[in-house]
């Protein structure tokens, strides 16, 4: 296997040498030139696996349609006619040889060169191109005489037999445009000695050329790596694995028996990883790192222990994460690689947010600090080595922080600007995704529901294919929640349907995604009352058990939303106050905390105990006004009206709610605003008892109960979207109550047939 050279890269040394022939017009050289730049050094993105399916590297097809519409200096010939003229001009083995002894030529003399011909007397050459030694195409004839000077003799004899089968499909064109010129189509030698293709000699010496397969010994080392290397940066920036048509090429080339570089050994680490196989993993991290202490060394260790505490982490195996992440920053520091040390403080940063308890002996040790201090050495450093990616995330670290500990509104958006200037002015594509999670975790947060998904909808449309696939993934899912929250189950659907399977073969990725969905479809069979298939749902969810303390929180929520409506309330409490103690101070956040005081305040309400509901209530709307957190100070307010409600404060909870029914309805949460709506009813049922039992005039008792069934419908409607079914039986029989108060018996048995129409209904759905 050649180091450098293979067939394609003859044919483009012989488009340079026709090019420094001089016969290549003005008007087609600059296409002539960025052709062959452009397949030398190719952009990143050019490499594609789909790309590699094909081919490994130019083929004649592609030769062909970038040089046969371009005219030469030459009448009737186009640049591809003398293109090949030259490739069927290597006619042996031996030509082979010459062409590439004679290959310096085209290049411009060296210094020493010009002073030794000008001693002995020669006069300067003129009239000819000569490529300056230093520049893209000098470099690469340069490169391609140094390789071929290395090539043993049976390796120089299989790039000959690789390029007399690449330039094959083109001997009929050549024939007949070259009709006087003698060759054979595969070795002159073959034609002087009468012999043919299928002949014994032939077939000894080339096999048979005529056949369509790829042969991978014909490929380089140096494509090898950039084909593993495309594969590594693929797996480390979208997660997932190796796709199975490029790991079927991958097993054809080592099957032919080529040298492959160590990179294959990290490539089977990557995927073997993704696939959840912790023992193949290990051993694959160990394979690539002692091949490379030969090379290097001892000089990527750092790396070694790197990654070594990722996969540990990611498998569960904290403490030795963190021993391993420990050494990787002692021996960063010593080597004074600025680069691995930043990214391991980091690492360490995002770990003790969320494990706390397991990174207590490196916060004693003083390495990190206090979070703040964490931050601002993590951002000072990124400044000075100027690694742009790590000062965005400390930017957006920076903006979570406040907002979980629910300081600086102000504060945090000016860090996600800041942020966004960054990943804008250095094009730092990666970043966004986090940047664009950020701001819509920031919007739904102070209840601007719509900016909230507009920022999903910019990550998911424009920046998925530069971002992380969990990142994707948790976008995605914010999506499916925002539209569930309004009852929108089909859009979910169509959401969740449109993920790949392809991508999802990573196991982390996988149980991402269960999560993800199983969550979306447990909260519509809450809503459903399908106890049944929302508690098997529940024990899934809890078995999978995904290290994510929000994700843990979100599903707490669930747990306790589900035993409030089994009336299990004693267990609900139970598990409010098992997630308060979950709660640890150096990952604490705002939101939960409301939530569960909210929670707690409706148990209570429900138990008959307005009064201890009352504080809590109170409490859980002083802190979410404190940290701007609406949609929690929304819930605070009705939860808190619900408490008044059973000490009938009629006419305090009317107005409390009314004043806050714009933002609700702004956050385009159904459940919230049904719960409100409902608070309405009993609020204006309430007054008009008391204006019954008062015995006041007829006309307000009347308006406040026409206030009621209007209120009753939009909660009815509210339901409905969500699919609520108790809250549409409930708001049902309260109507059907009402038009027996007011004496209208006939909708009272249409309301209270809709009832028992919606209990059968309940009842085939379980």
């Amino acid at each position: 296997m050649s180091r450098y050279l293979t067939p394609s890269k003859i044919a483009l040394l012989c488009l340079v040498h026709i090019y420094s022939e001089g016969i290549v017009p003005n008007s087609s050289a600059v296409h002539v030139l960025s052709s062959a730049v452009a397949y030398l050094s190719p952009a990143g993105d050019a490499l594609s696996s789909e790309s590699w399916t094909r081919q490994h590297s130019v083929s004649m097809k592609d030769l062909e349609e970038a040089l046969i519409t371009h005219p030469s200096s030459i009448p009737g010939r186009s640049i591809w006619d003398l293109f090949l003229r030259k490739i069927w001009s290597i006619d042996s083995c031996d030509a082979l040889e010459v062409f590439f002894t004679e290959i310096s030529t085209i290049l411009a003399k060296t210094r020493e060169e010009q002073i030794r011909e000008r001693d002995v007397g020669l006069a300067p050459e003129s009239g000819c191109m000569h490529l300056s030694r230093c520049s893209p195409l000098g470099a690469f004839v340069r490169r391609a005489q140094l390789e071929f000077t290395r090539l043993q003799f049976h390796d120089s004899v299989e790039l000959w037999k690789g390029f007399v089968k690449y330039r094959l499909p083109t001997y009929w064109v050549w024939a007949r445009k070259n009709p006087s010129d003698e060759q054979a189509p595969v070795d002159i030698n073959l034609l002087e000695l009468g012999l043919d293709t299928t002949s014994h000699l032939a077939q000894v010496a080339y096999g048979n050329v005529e056949d369509d397969e790829e042969d991978d010994r014909y490929l380089s080392t140096k494509e090898v790596e950039r084909l593993l290397e495309f594969q590594i940066g693929e797996l480390q920036r979208h997660g997932g694995r190796v796709p199975e048509g490029m790991k079927a090429q991958l097993e054809r080339i080592i099957a032919s028996g080529v040298s492959l570089p160590n990179l294959i050994h990290y490539l089977r680490f990557l995927d073997a990883w993704r696939a959840g196989d912790y023992p193949s993993s290990f051993d694959s991290l160990h394979r690539y790192f002692d091949y490379t202490m030969h090379t290097r060394d001892k000089g990527s260790y750092q790396y070694a222990l790197l990654n070594l505490a990722i996969l540990q982490a990611d498998f569960g195996c904290y403490g030795e994460a963190v021993s391993a992440m420990q050494e990787a920053v002692s021996i960063a520091r010593e080597s004074h690689d600025m680069n691995c040390l930043n990214f391991c403080m980091s690492w360490l940063y995002h770990f003790g947010k969320a494990f706390p308890e397991l990174i207590n002996d490196v916060q004693n040790t003083g390495m990190l600090g206090n979070e703040k201090e964490g931050l601002a050495f993590l951002k000072a450093k990124a400044k000075e080595t100027e690694m742009w990616s790590l000062l965005s995330t400390t930017l957006l670290s920076e903006a979570k922080l406040e907002l979980q500990n629910g300081e600086s509104l102000a504060l945090s958006i000016e860090n996600i600007v800041r942020a966004s200037h960054l990943n804008i002015t250095k094009n730092l594509l990666n970043s966004t995704g986090p940047q664009l999670l950020l701001q819509t975790s920031l919007y739904s947060r102070i209840g601007i529901t719509h900016l909230a998904w507009l920022s999903s909808e910019i990550f998911r449309h424009c920046y998925r294919n530069s971002a992380p696939f969990e990142d994707y993934l948790k976008s995605t899912f914010r999506s499916c929640q925002l539209l569930a929250q309004q009852g929108r189950y089909n859009e979910v659907s169509v959401h969740t349907n449109q993920m790949s399977p392809e991508r999802l073969r990573s196991l982390k990725t996988s149980q991402y995604w269960i999560f993800f969905s199983g969550v979306l479809e447990l909260k519509r069979k809450i809503y459903n009352d399908d106890q049944v298939a929302a508690g098997y749902l529940l024990l899934q969810l809890h078995a999978i058990d995904i290290p994510d303390r929000d994700l843990s929180s979100l599903l707490s929520f669930l747990s306790i939303e589900f035993l409030i409506r089994q009336t299990n309330y004693t267990h609900a409490l139970e598990l409010i106050e098992k997630t308060a103690q979950s709660i640890h101070q150096d990952n604490f956040d705002i939101q939960p905390q409301v939530r569960l005081l909210c929670l707690k305040a409706r148990i209570f309400e429900k138990m008959g105990q307005p009064q201890k509901g009352f504080s809590l209530a109170m409490r859980a709307a002083s802190i979410a006004h404190r940290s701007r957190l609406f949609p929690g100070l929304w819930e605070a307010i009705c939860v808190l009206g619900g408490v008044l409600l059973s000490l009938k404060e009629f006419e305090a909870v009317s107005e409390m709610v009314e004043s806050i029914m714009p933002q609700i309805l702004e956050s385009s949460d159904c459940d919230l605003a049904a719960y409100a709506y409902h608070l309405l009813v009993d609020a204006n049922m309430g007054v008009a008892g008391n204006l019954w039992s008062e015995g006041k005039n007829s006309p307000a008792k009347k308006e406040y109960m026409n206030r009621a069934l209007s209120y009753l419908d939009c909660a009815y409607d509210q339901y409905e979207e969500i699919e609520d079914i108790n809250g549409q039986c409930e708001m049902m029989a309260k109507k059907a109550t009402v038009m027996h108060l007011t004496g209208d018996s006939v909708l009272a048995n249409d309301y209270a047939a809709k009832y028992l129409d919606l209990q059968k209904q309940k009842t085939s759905q379980i």
